[in-house]
């Protein structure tokens, strides 16, 4: 998919104040910047994020939690990378990395993700009669692999093969844009600005 060069976010990198998306991924594949969240205590990681504790300010909490069962469907380990930290953080920024800005949706972020979110729960309460954090891991996954390819009868929210590929590219970007992603992919970490301390 082409992502239009228009489209410039802030960046924290020394050489650049605005970039484009695919420029980000390119920086991340030589290891010039990783993703972070703001926090109390400064730019962590997704995952420190999620390990402190600290609480989502867009998502409500079982948002969160049915975003990070959805991660780890897409792609395991992406929970505990901070998938819904690093989504809840993006939404709160005026400049979001998030790959929803370049599919030129009509409505909020916000509200794309909570309708998304909400008609995954309602598919697998009336699929399975429970939460789809609750559900099997078979159940998770043919779930998932409905919302691909259709809309189910079900769904309310934004087109499920969109919200789909949305999520599955945020699970990506949060799972290997950090130095233990890096380390996954046996790629070398070569930051230009190394962060404080070792995530």
């Amino acid at each position: 998919m082409e992502i239009p060069e228009g489209n410039t976010f802030a960046m924290e990198d020394s050489s650049s104040t605005h970039t484009t998306r695919r420029e980000l991924l390119a920086r991340m594949g030589t290891g010039l910047v990783a993703i972070t969240v703001g926090s109390a205590w400064g730019q962590i990681s997704p995952a420190q994020a999620r390990a402190s504790g600290a609480g989502l300010r867009r998502l409500n909490a079982a948002e969160g939690t049915t975003l990070e069962a959805l991660g780890d469907v897409l792609l395991p380990g992406a929970a505990a990378a901070g998938i819904a930290h690093y989504v809840d953080d993006q939404l709160d920024s005026e400049t979001p990395l998030l790959i929803l800005k370049y599919m030129d949706y009509p409505g909020p972020f916000l509200d794309f993700y909570q309708q998304g979110l909400r008609s995954l729960e309602g598919l697998g309460q009336v699929r399975h009669g429970g939460s789809f954090h609750e559900l099997s891991a078979d159940q998770r996954i043919g779930l998932v692999r409905e919302i691909a390819q259709k809309n189910p009868p079900e769904w309310s929210g934004p087109p499920a093969p969109l919200f789909y590929f949305v999520t599955r590219s945020d699970a990506v970007d949060v799972y290997y844009g950090t130095q233990e992603g890096f380390a996954k992919l046996n790629v070398p970490y070569m930051a230009h600005i190394l962060p404080p301390k070792k995530w």
